[in-house]
């Protein structure tokens, strides 16, 4: 049974950095997408930033890109979120998701909390 955690959430000023990881178990990944989805207070889920395990292509939202990176630890088989320069925009709930082919985003871990004061 495939498990996603996150962890790494908490408190943090702005400016401040954060980084998140997600523990993949339950299968190989050799041929997932694994990505970074947030929904913050009020708002919906919204797409932050994805990777492809095989071979470490990387996508990430406009609103984070030059700030946050994705990386993938294949002896591990975590995903980190690195996030860098906060802003209280950033303030969510982020989660981590699997996705196998073109199938969609079929896993999901159960969020961890981020909040940036200003």
């Amino acid at each position: 049974q495939v498990q996603l955690v996150e962890s790494g959430g908490g408190l943090v000023p702005a400016g401040g950095s954060l980084r998140l990881s997600c523990a993949a178990s339950g299968r190989t990944f050799t041929n997932y997408q694994m990505g970074w989805f947030r929904q913050a207070p009020g708002k919906e889920r919204e797409f932050v930033a994805a990777i492809v395990w095989s071979s470490g292509r990387t996508y990430f939202a406009h609103s984070v890109e030059g700030r946050f990176t994705i990386s993938r630890e294949n002896g591990k088989n975590t995903v980190w979120l690195q996030m860098n320069s906060l802003k209280p925009e950033d303030t969510a709930v982020y989660y981590c998701a699997a996705a196998k082919g073109a199938s969609g985003y079929d896993y999901w871990g159960q969020g961890t909390h981020v909040t940036v004061s200003s």
